[in-house]
Order: structure tokens, then sequence, then C-alpha cells
């Protein structure tokens, strides 16, 4: 079978190509991939090439398919997994495999399976971890996003407090208290604000921080404070560039108390500083953004490391634990990954996005792998949809959905290719 992908040969050296694709062995899975959400960490790998942990050094003769935060169905099943996996079936993929200790992973290390593809071949070692994973929700837009999804519930699970005059950490955000999400108005940001609201021990009061007033409004369009309200949470926006004393203002919201929990977004050092300085006693700051630079360093408040047992952590990824919570949460509706998202694109906008990735202004950004289509912000559809019919109709059918892209508009768009 032949398969349309994007392939990377080294540094900035993205090519879209077809190419055949071997036969399936016993111990493998042929996947038809509808979406595939465009991950920094695939940006990140394109600018380093070889240099990149989990790029195979001989990338420039077996080129590897880039993209892991993808979703489709399953179409033929090698026969050591037929009574598992059935053609058909939707799934997901925890795309951090650890398989024996290897760095490879899918996007950055596999000649056949990866993201950005309309078909590829899921290796016998991610069924082995329990990584391939059937998706019973609508749409595949959310089984797409559950990857994204999953990494910022592994930072609420990885966050800790202690209990006094012990030795035990209690792991995870602390019921009741005030968490901050610094850096938070763009797309994992409001997935955590979308997951800190779902989950049963829930903060009593939410904090999210930026300096964009446009990144604010329209996350407080997409997760209002009035919706927290409904679930007994406080949820504030705050444009911490308009103030005059950021730390002063941010610790009265919390009546002098500080934050149990701090997230820091942005791999800034001012926000660094600035989330150590609003630790309360035993508060905990997840550094959850990710540098590109290895001397990356911050100051951090040591005394309070000792005196008011504040702690600071960092997390990177999620496990299929994760994953499969993040998925479930979404197809009962209880989290809307869809509030990330702000682009939708065909397979011919895929380098271009990639390589622009930092750039592209609003969240993320979803490559459908079996259309050509420019890649489109979605709230330009309603002036594309004077001239174009596809856009007129998805500006209306995102419309019903609080401007949010949506089952049925993904539905709508594949149809509209003949994708299903």
């Amino acid at each position: 079978m032949k398969t349309k992908a994007v392939r990377m040969y080294g540094l900035d050296d993205l090519r879209l190509e077809t190419f055949e694709l071997p036969e399936i062995k016993a111990d493998e899975i042929l996947v038809k991939v509808i979406s595939d959400s465009v991950c920094m960490s695939t940006y990140k790998a394109v600018k380093q090439g070889k240099n990149h942990k989990r790029v195979p050094q001989n990338v420039d003769e077996h080129p590897i398919i880039v993209g892991h935060e993808m979703a489709g169905i399953i179409e033929k099943v090698g026969k050591q997994y037929e009574g598992q996996f059935r053609k058909g079936q939707k799934f997901s993929l925890q795309p951090a495999l650890n398989y024996k200790g290897s760095p490879y992973s899918p996007g950055y290390s596999y000649e056949y399976f990866g993201g950005n593809a309309t078909y590829n071949i899921i290796p016998p070692e991610v069924m082995e971890l329990g990584c391939l994973l059937v998706y019973e929700g609508d749409g595949f837009f959310n089984a797409s996003l559950g990857e994204p999804m999953s990494c910022i519930i592994g930072g609420f699970h990885a966050s800790y407090h202690t209990v006094p005059n012990t030795y035990q950490h209690i792991m995870g955000t602390r019921p009741d208290g005030n968490l901050i999400v610094l850096g938070g108005a763009g797309p994992m940001g409001l997935g955590a604000v979308e997951y800190a609201l779902a989950i049963d021990e829930k903060p009593s009061k939410i904090v999210v921080t930026d300096i964009s007033q446009d990144r604010l409004d329209r996350a407080a369009k997409w997760v209002s404070p009035e919706s927290a309200k409904a679930k007994g949470v406080e949820l504030l926006y705050v444009n911490t560039g308009k103030m005059a004393d950021p730390i002063s203002d941010l610790m009265t919201l919390t009546d002098g108390h500080g934050y149990d929990d701090v997230f820091v977004y942005a791999p800034i050092v001012p926000l660094v500083e600035q989330g150590d300085k609003l630790l309360a006693h035993d508060g905990c700051m997840n550094f959850f953004a990710g540098p590109t630079d290895k001397t990356f360093t911050a100051p951090i408040n040591l005394y309070n490391v000792h005196y008011s047992n504040t702690h600071i952590m960092g997390s990177t990824g999620g496990n299929t634990n994760d994953l499969i919570e993040a998925l479930d949460l979404s197809a009962r509706g209880l989290i809307n990954p869809s509030v990330m998202l702000t682009h939708i694109g065909g397979m011919d906008a895929t380098i271009d996005a990639i390589m622009n990735l930092p750039n592209i202004p609003g969240g993320k950004k979803l490559i459908y792998n079996h259309i050509d289509l420019p890649l489109t912000a979605i709230e330009d559809f309603e002036a594309l949809g004077v001239e174009n019919p596809l856009f007129k109709t998805l500006h209306e059918l995102v419309e019903k959905n609080n401007g949010l892209w949506n089952a049925e508009a993904e539905h709508y768009l594949l149809t509209y290719f003949n994708v299903l």
C-alpha cells in the first residue's frame, strides 16, 4: 500500500512524499491516520535534526515520518493481535514508548510510523506496552488532542504536597487550594483549566495569567468564569502586563496566602521567578514549559525551600494512564479539548505549519492527512465563507458550539472531501 507522508531527512529538511509501505507482519497493525495535531516538540526535532536524542543518526538515508498526536481507524490487524483489535476501530496513541530504555518514539524515530501520514504501520512494541488505545468518543480531533491533554494531566498528577511531621508526599494538586497557571491563556493552559474544573478534588480558586488581552478574552469566552462558578470554583483571567506590581497584586487575590499549586507554562526566566515568589507554604511549582536552551536557569528562593517547605519540580509528557484518563473524560464530555484548537489544515499545509509554528498565533493546529486545505484559523471561517461555501457551512457549525471546532464540523469536512 502507498502512503503519503511528511518525512524528515535531517535538520530543517522536511519533504512531503508518496512511497510504498511494506506488508505488515503478524505482530504489526496497519492504520489510516485521519488527524494529527502539530506539537512544538516536532518543531524542536526538525530544528535539531540528528542532534535530537530521539532522531536516528541515519535519518538522511532512512527518513522518519513526523507527527505523534495522531488518531484514525485501524485498517488491518496482524494475526498476533486479531483477538485484541479489529478493523474499523478508532484509535489514539500514547507516543512516549520508552521501550526497553530506548528513546525512540513515533514522529521522531520510525521510517513507517508517524502521525503526518495517510497510512502507517504500528510496530509490536506499541501493543506490548499498551500504548495503542481504542477511542469510543465522537470524531477524531479529540483523540488527537488526547495526547497533549495527557501531558497536562501528567503535570497535575506529578505535583505534590507533604504531610506535617511525616515524610509522606501526597501526589496531585491541593484540593480546595489556590492554583495559578502562569502564561496560561494559550492552548495548554486552557487545557489545564478544563482539567482542573473536571477533577473531583478541584481547587477553590484558579488564576490564569497572560500579557495578551486578546488571548485572555478568547480564553474567558471558551472556559468562562461563569461555567467555573457553577462547579464551585472561582476562575480569574488576569493581564499581568497591566499590573504595576504583579507579585503583590496576585498575592492579594489570595488574601496573602499565596498559591498552593503554580504551573509555569512558558519558559521565561521572569515567569519562573514570579512563580517561585507566589508559592504558599508547602506550595508546589511545576515547571511545565520545555525550554530549547539546555543552559536555561532561573533563581529561586532557597530560604523558602528550607523554611516554607516550597518545592519545585518539572514534568514532561504523560503516561498511558494519563492518556486513558484524557480519552475517557473527553468521551464522556467532562472536558472539551477543542478549547486548545484554533487552526485546521490539510496534508499540504503540514510542512509550513511545523516550520513556522512559533510564529503562528493562536493555539493547536490540527492536520487532516487525507485532504488538501491551507492552514486556516477557525476565526477566519466567517470571512472566507462569503465566497467559499465550505467555510460558510463550517462557520455555521462552529458557531453552534461557541466558536469551537466540534464533531459535527469535522464530520462535514471529512465527508466533503470523501475521507469517510
